[in-house]
């Protein structure tokens, strides 16, 4: 039997006369990486956004480990949705104590973080000046700095180069291992193949399809088949 970190029950979302989300149901399983995968504009931010309490679902209802979802929860989840809120002219460390003094959590925590995602050789540098890789290990860091056991991670490879992509992967697995839940968005289904432990297939507000990921399944093609017959239906 497995153990979820959270489950959402027929959630919905509509927006004036619009569904973003629509009776969608959803279980990701604790200490895995689930791969939220859609077209852009399937609803997958708005999902997220739901999970993470930035937008609260029209119908339906969300269990946070074996809980209905509160706002308390907030404390036990970790998020980067769309760019890191980043304060350009402080540096890293001071971005992250800024969050840690809210948060009440000491500076040894933010170097914990910091180290964690390899960004211990920033210390003087503002944040003005770092790559867009940098600003995404960071906006994950800030995002880790309340021992989160879940981590909400919305198309967090977007803009990246093949490096980058290829360093954040490897900090994504490193999550699971240590006790970490995430959820992670992409369009990008080769990424989502070499990272993710289950999958759900997003298009149109609608779950299409969530399984465990078949190494010797073609990814590509039951993507492209699923989303072209929900087209077609």
């Amino acid at each position: 039997m497995h153990e979820y970190i959270i489950k959402t029950n027929h959630i919905s979302k509509k927006f004036k006369k619009t569904f973003a989300i629509n009776d969608l149901s959803m279980s990701v399983r604790k200490n895995s990486v689930y791969g939220l995968l859609g077209p852009n504009g399937a609803g997958k931010s708005t999902l997220l956004k739901m999970i993470t309490g930035i937008i609260t679902p029209t119908s339906g209802e969300i269990i946070f480990d074996n809980h209905p979802w509160s706002r308390k929860d907030l404390l036990k989840i970790g998020s980067l949705i769309e760019s890191p809120p980043l304060y350009e002219n402080l540096t890293a460390f001071e971005n992250l104590k800024v969050r840690a003094t809210l948060l009440g959590v000491s500076s040894d925590k933010c170097m914990e973080v910091l180290e964690r995602m390899d960004l211990m050789d920033t210390e003087n540098k503002q944040i003005a000046d770092f790559s867009l890789g940098m600003k995404q290990r960071l906006g994950i860091a800030l995002a880790l700095l309340n021992d989160p056991e879940l981590l909400v991670l919305d198309e967090p490879t977007n803009g990246l180069d093949p490096f980058g992509m290829e360093d954040l992967r490897k900090m994504i697995r490193t999550f699971a291992v240590s006790g970490i839940s995430v959820i992670v968005s992409s369009h990008i289904l080769s990424e989502i193949q070499q990272v993710a432990d289950d999958i759900g297939i997003l298009n149109n507000g609608t779950l299409l399809y969530q399984d465990k990921i078949d190494a010797n399944e073609n990814l590509e093609q039951l993507f492209m088949d699923i989303i072209r017959k929900e087209r077609a239906s």
